[in-house]
């Protein structure tokens, strides 16, 4: 009887690279390997048995080979999973209000679809509750707006503009830069100014998983550099 005491002298593997078949567990496949374990044990030399030890090594190679499979499998079908949970979730924030680091703000229409427009930003008063001032002007530069801030206030102050000038004229929707300033120790301090923006749309990178949010001003902003969500 032929001695075939191991998978190698079984199929010996081939020098050529270019046609070469499967030279291991690997390429092999399971069904495969298994075939060819019971093969092995089938023709194998009652004289010469496979030692336990050999056998036990091409098994723990078999498993081996087998668990990296599952779990790359597993691996896939969860990063797939959270993939789409994730898309799901940033499509929930279209329509949605957010602040970001910006200024600039939109002035929109209504949220009631009555007349009249609305810009809304928050201020931060970092701890000066002497009141002061908040300005609005077009991208030229120009001052359409002002008015008093409220005093006593040493935190955040969600304010909104209606759309119209100083004289009571509708100003027309679009991109409006906000501001604000306050006294400090006799002298003029600007404030931070927040203005709020709505999502129109979300993308995600396919390869990151990364969120981008587009806003109304036609900008993009990472969803981890979202102040707030309103």
């Amino acid at each position: 009887m032929t001695d075939l005491a191991t998978i190698n002298e079984l199929f010996p593997p081939r020098n050529t690279d270019a046609g070469r078949g499967a030279s291991s567990v690997e390429e092999l496949g399971s069904d495969a390997f298994l075939e060819l374990m019971v093969a092995q044990l089938e023709n194998q030399d009652p004289s010469k048995p496979i030692e336990n030890g050999e056998f036990v090594a091409q098994l723990a190679q078999f498993g081996t080979v087998s668990g990296i499979q599952d779990l790359n499998e597993g691996f896939s079908s969860l990063s797939a999973s959270l993939a789409s949970s994730q898309g799901w979730q940033a499509a929930g924030l279209v329509g949605r209000g957010v602040v970001s680091d910006s200024n600039i703000g939109q002035l929109r229409p209504a949220a009631d679809g009555g007349e009249g427009a609305a810009l809304q930003a928050t201020i931060d008063f970092q701890g000066n509750p002497s009141g002061g001032t908040f300005y609005v002007q077009d991208l030229t530069g120009r001052l359409v707006y002002s008015a008093p801030l409220p005093t006593g206030v040493d935190g955040e102050l969600q304010v909104a503009w209606d759309g119209r000038d100083e004289s009571g004229e509708l100003m027309p929707e679009g991109s409006y830069r906000v501001s604000a300033e306050t006294q400090a120790s006799g002298q003029n301090k600007a404030l931070p100014v927040y203005a709020h923006q709505q999502v129109v749309s979300v993308a995600i990178d396919s390869s990151s998983g990364a969120v981008t949010l587009n806003l109304g001003d036609g900008s993009s902003v990472p969803v981890n550099q979202i102040r707030q969500f309103l």
